[in-house]
C-alpha cells in the first residue's frame, strides 16, 4: 500500500530465530525518521539530508535497492550505528525525483525484511551489511486458521475506523499468505504506535506477526466501540 510520509531523508531487533539467511552483502542505507517500511509496501518519501541522497544516488546507480531502517529517536540528524534499529526492510527505489528546493522526492516499494550484520566504512553515506530474513516453515492448518480470523477481525476493525479506506478489505479478502496478509495489514492500520509497527517487522514467523496483529486491532476495536457509545450520548 502506499503511505505519503515528509522524511528529513533520514528517512527506521529482536525476533525468534527462524531458518538461516543468505549471504550477506554491502548496500545503502537510509535512515528513516516517522514511518516503518514493510514489505510489499509503496511509500514516497522526501529526503533532504546530504548523506541520504548520496545514498539514493549510490542506489540509483547499483541496482536500485536501498536498505530502509528507522532511528531510534526522529530528532537524531546524523545518526550512527548506535542510533538505528536493527532491524528494516530492503526496498527498490522505482522513481527518483529532484527538487528545486535541493531535496529528493523518491518512492520506494518495500520487498523484504532484512537484519543488519555489521556497517561498513564509505566517505559520503551509510552503508551495510545485511542479513536477509527467511521465513521459518509453520503449521499449515493453524496459518490457514489465523488467516481468516485475521481478516475477519481486520473487516471489523475498517467498520469503525473511517481513516482506512473500506476497498482495502476487499484487497485483503485475496490475500491467502499469512506473511503477506500480516504485512499488508500492519502496513495499513496507521493508529499503531511506531514500536507495535517496529515489534511486528522484527517478528520473523508469520503466525507469531498475525497473532500480535489480532490482539492489537481487538484492543483498538473495543476502544473505537467506547468511542461510538460516547459520542452517541453526547
Amino acid at each position: 500500500m502506499g503511505t505519503n510520509s515528509k522524511n528529513d531523508g533520514d528517512s527506521s531487533s529482536s525476533g525468534s530465530s527462524g531458518g538461516r539467511r543468505r549471504a550477506a552483502r554491502g548496500l545503502p542505507l537510509l535512515p528513516l525518521r516517522d514511518i516503518i517500511v514493510f514489505p510489499y509496501m509503496v511509500v514516497p518519501l522526501f529526503v533532504g539530508r546530504e548523506k541520504s541522497i548520496h545514498a539514493l544516488d549510490y542506489a540509483m546507480a547499483h541496482g536500485r535497492e536501498i536498505v530502509q531502517k528507522k532511528k531510534k529517536k526522529a530528532r537524531t540528524n546524523d545518526p550512527a550505528s548506535d542510533d538505528i534499529y536493527t532491524t528494516g526492510t530492503l526496498g527498490e527505489i522505482l522513481q527518483l525525483l529532484r527538487l528545486p528546493d535541493g531535496t529528493v522526492k523518491v518512492l520506494v516499494e518495500g520487498k523484504r525484511r532484512a537484519r543488519i550484520r555489521r556497517f561498513l566504512n564509505h566517505d559520503d553515506h551509510l552503508q551495510v551489511e545485511l542479513e536477509e530474513f527467511r521465513e521459518p516453515s509453520e503449521n499449515a492448518t493453524e496459518q490457514i486458521a489465523l488467516v481468516r480470523q485475521v481478516r475477519s477481525v481486520f473487516e471489523n476493525y475498517v467498520k469503525l475506523n473511517r481513516r482506512i479506506p473500506p476497498e482495502l478489505v476487499a484487497s485483503t479478502q485475496s490475500i491467502d499468505d499469512a506473511a503477506r496478509l500480516a504485512d499488508t495489514i500492519a502496513a495499513s492500520l496507521t493508529a499503531l504506535k511506531l514500536p507495535d509497527k517496529q515489534a511486528i517487522l522484527e517478528t520473523e514467523a508469520p503466525s507469531k506477526r498475525l497473532e500480535r496483529l489480532l490482539s492489537l486491532m481487538q484492543g483498538e476495536i473495543e476502544l473505537l466501540q467506547v468511542e461510538t457509545k460516547i459520542r452517541s450520548r453526547v
